[in-house]
């Protein structure tokens, strides 16, 4: 009989049993050393609770919004591409544990399941379209018209990714899609990312960003993104004070302090340490989430006390899709909501409006001669 899995890190042991290798090395692997995809799940052990007591927590609310929609606790799912590759269901049956879970799910635009299929099964569940800009402009904006009419709530536009930043492990597998998955919502197989496309030997994804991707992204396209969709616009990837302004600037409907799971620039700032700082720089113009690193109900209620809306879960939710699909994903969301309910009623917090600042301090660390 196999061991129960009963925190983030059973599941991440169970994947890695059961995925190929070179799958499990795409989703979990960060960029060059890796130092700072280490770094984004220590940054929360440098960050102490300071719990309130005699709070009466007999009764408990985990409720909050993200652009105006109720969501039943702040923690959401990410982005996370090619999710077939970890079930046959992927995206589909993620978004079924999150409608079941009553909280939301952003599509990836390399999902291996269309805008659509995705719409379907989440049935009247709360959705997000990740968007990259791609060289074509055309592209870019059917796939915003398909988020529109199949109902999505927003549109979260990923702006630190010009280039793919070089992950190693994709490299030295020559990391592509498997032979009968492709990125769903492209009809071409070179912007689906199809194996019968050649990709040389180097990783084929970063092959195909450079092939598509637009890098000349520059805060001009957000205004161009806004004024071609009446959806809200978040930016994802913003990580100083100074782009945090800049993209108030341009009218931004949210920002995701993101590093993208550290699979980008190594050696960039684990993003629980500098939340604080583009919350300051917000001021309240518009709402700030947080993703990278969270693996626990502590994490949570640590980067809402830092002036987090929400956060979102990314490998987590492929672990659990890998471990067993639609109820792996469940699984893991409950973990999460069970862990973030024990947290903050041990805090004497009873809803998310409650979580100041004041419950958490920098951990003090001294060296013993």
């Amino acid at each position: 009989m196999s061991e129960p899995l009963v925190c983030v890190s059973d599941y991440e042991r169970q994947a890695r049993r059961v995925l190929p290798k070179a799958v499990f090395d795409y989703y979990c692997s960060g960029a060059d050393e890796q130092e700072t995809l280490a770094d984004n799940t220590a940054a929360y052990s440098r960050w102490r609770l300071l719990p309130r007591v005699l709070r009466d927590v007999s009764r408990m609310d985990l409720s909050a919004s993200v652009l105006g929609q109720p969501i039943s606790m702040p923690v959401c799912v990410g982005a996370t591409a090619m999710q077939r590759m970890a079930h046959p269901e992927g995206e589909t049956a993620t978004a079924r544990a999150c409608r079941a879970a009553g909280t939301g799910m952003m599509l990836s635009s390399w999902a291996t399941s269309t805008i659509e299929e995705v719409r379907s099964s989440a049935g009247e569940g709360l959705l997000w379209m990740q968007l990259y800009i791609y060289k074509d402009r055309d592209l870019t904006l059917s796939l915003v018209r398909r988020a529109e009419e199949a109902g999505y709530k927003a549109i979260f536009v990923t702006v630190d990714t010009p280039y793919l930043g070089k992950r190693r492990d994709d490299v030295r597998n020559r990391f592509k899609l498997p032979s009968h998955l492709r990125m769903s919502n492209f009809a071409s197989a070179d912007l689906a990312f199809s194996s019968e496309e050649g990709y040389g030997e180097d990783s084929g994804l970063a092959v195909y960003v450079s092939q598509a991707i637009d890098p000349t992204l520059c805060w001009e396209h957000i205004a161009w993104l806004k004024a071609h969709t009446h959806l809200p616009v978040v930016v994802k990837g913003v990580l100083s004070a100074e782009d945090a302004l800049q993209a108030v600037q341009f009218g931004v409907d949210g920002i995701l302090v993101s590093n993208h799971g550290a699979r980008q620039l190594d050696g960039v700032p684990a993003t629980l340490e500098v939340l604080e700082e583009v919350v300051a720089a917000v001021a309240g113009r518009c709402e700030v989430y947080l993703d990278g690193g969270v693996r626990r109900g502590t994490d949570v209620l640590k980067a809402l006390a830092l002036g987090a809306t929400a956060v979102f879960l990314g490998r987590p939710i492929l672990w659990g899709l890998a471990c067993q699909g639609e109820q792996g994903v469940t699984d893991v969301l409950e973990l999460f909501r069970d862990e973030l309910h024990l947290a903050m009623a041990l805090a004497g917090c009873r809803s998310v409006g409650e979580v100041s600042r004041s419950m958490v301090r920098r951990a003090q660390f001294s060296s013993r001669m």
